[in-house]
């Protein structure tokens, strides 16, 4: 299992927004960046417009889950950003691990051919 440092600082937060690439989609936006270090740097951020307290909670630890079952098919060196976006619908764990892995895809950060490798065990 690949050791993953959170990200705590606002100007780390701020650097990655304005300097990485960023991807969209329905239910969180990922901006991802290099960085010098042999590790990844995860950082989750959640509104106040997506609910109290509770809600906004359970989004990261989704968020959060998800992250840490593709952990180990995302390459290292990279400062990740997880951004929750407000929808007026409740989704669940399937929807944000689904979306995380087609957002992995397309920022071309998602090892295919370890994932295929692991599936057919």
């Amino acid at each position: 299992m690949k050791k993953t440092v959170s990200l705590k600082k606002n100007y780390e937060f701020v650097r990655i927004y304005k300097k990485g690439r960023f991807f969209a989609g329905k239910y969180i936006v990922i901006y991802v960046m290099k960085n010098r270090q042999d590790i990844n740097r995860l950082g989750i951020t959640v509104n106040k417009k997506v609910g109290n307290s509770v809600r906004r909670n359970r989004i990261k630890r989704l968020i959060r889950e998800s992250y840490r079952f593709y952990e180990e098919f995302i390459p290292d060196c990279n400062d990740i950003v997880f951004v929750a976006r407000s929808v007026e619908t409740e989704y669940g764990f399937a929807d944000i691990r689904k979306e995380m892995k087609f957002l992995l895809k397309k920022m071309q950060a998602f090892d295919q051919e370890k994932w295929d490798g692991l599936k057919s065990l």
